[in-house]
């Protein structure tokens, strides 16, 4: 994400600086300075970020006490470092959703799985790892008492498993100036074993009156918490027509890298005029598109390798976006292709055969 953001910032000839613990990060060879240093690291970030204008992110797990510092040192930081801090917690996050009336699924805090009174659950349930958690990882569906004996450890949300009908997602951009822009509704389709997104769908299918709370709701925890830059809010749709928010991202996301090429303004020049305290720009969707994550496949582990690009490139409408990871392995998000069509139907039907085609594996 980083690297499409550079992509953006040229356009605006904006200097941008990257520290990212890997040497080889995407992002490495085209910005204008690169520091590798570890994100936890309180004065690997307080040194970077010291003789810098803005700081943004592209990652929560950073070091806020850093971010806190530079804060006081009169940097602009962006998300601000307050609202970092609460969304690195699942459990600060529900209870923020709560104190502020934003709908979500019900939920209790616990310290420990070992310690869970399994009288006080039904089963199956919902498992998060307060703090860590990332693409998937830190969550479990428990679905009867033994498998709570091979789950994480540590403080966890239990949350009720929540009969859906579809999950969504919104993104919402605010600036220093109050004003607010929000992105179309998107419906995103999750692969089963790895729990993260394969496909999005903009526009979502859903009715307007469901497309316009879910952006109420977005524009509402932006208001509420003074939200600088760019948020996206994942919701779940109940079968009976409820949205309930289930996580946030201070930051330019998956549910967002259609914007590219479907949407007049793309999700990273939206993130940094709102950080540059800039006019935000218009949202409008140009024509339906259809969102891939191309991960690693399984069973492969090396230098990534990239069949079937030829074959997809000569349909129309298809967008290939490579990352510059050097290495792949099973699951990991190597790119993103996105397809784009007058009619969602021929976007989601072209984006199957694109699929199909396209394998990330190893040399």
């Amino acid at each position: 994400m980083g690297r499409m953001l550079l992509q953006e910032a040229i356009n605006y000839d904006v200097r941008v600086c990257v520290l990212d613990p890997s040497a080889d990060a995407p992002c490495a060879t085209i910005c204008h300075e690169f520091v590798t240093g570890s994100f936890q690291d309180y004065d690997t970030v307080l040194n970077f970020g010291k003789d810098k204008d803005v700081i943004t992110i592209e990652i929560e797990h950073i070091n806020v006490a850093a971010l806190e510092e530079l804060e006081k040192m009169g940097k602009s930081v962006y998300p601000k470092p307050s609202f970092l801090r609460m969304v690195q917690d699942k459990g600060n996050q529900k209870e923020f959703y709560s104190q502020h009336q934003i709908p979500t699924a019900p939920f209790f805090l616990i310290d420990n799985p070992s310690s869970l009174d399994i009288s006080t659950v039904r089963f199956p349930f919902v498992l998060k790892s307060r703090t860590g958690g990332y693409d998937g990882k830190g969550v479990q569906i428990i679905r009867n008492a033994e498998e709570l004996k091979s789950t994480f450890s540590g403080p966890c949300v239990v949350e009720e498993m929540i009969d859906f009908s579809k999950e969504l997602a919104v993104i919402v951009a605010r600036n220093q100036q109050g004003e607010i822009k929000v992105f179309p509704l998107v419906e995103m389709e999750f692969n089963p074993t790895a729990n993260l997104v394969e496909f999005l769908f903009s526009p979502a299918q859903v009715n307007a009156e469901v497309e316009k709370e879910a952006q109420s709701i977005a524009v509402r925890i932006a208001e509420t918490s003074e939200f600088v830059g760019l948020l996206a809010v994942e919701l779940f749709l109940t079968r009976d027509g409820k949205l309930l928010v289930n996580e946030i991202a201070p930051r330019p996301h998956n549910s967002g890298h259609h914007t590219i090429e479907a949407c007049t303004t793309s999700q990273y020049e939206q993130h940094l005029r709102a950080i540059l305290s800039m006019p935000l720009g218009e949202t409008r969707l140009i024509e339906p598109a259809v969102m891939i994550n191309l991960l690693g496949e399984p069973g492969f582990e090396g230098p990534a390798f990239y069949s079937g690009l030829d074959e997809a490139l000569q349909m129309p409408g298809v967008h290939v976006h490579l990352y510059g990871k050097t290495s792949t392995k099973p699951f990991r998000k190597m790119g993103h292709i996105t397809v784009t069509d007058t009619s969602l139907l021929q976007a989601q039907e072209r984006a199957r055969k694109v699929m199909q085609l396209v394998k990330v594996q190893s040399c």
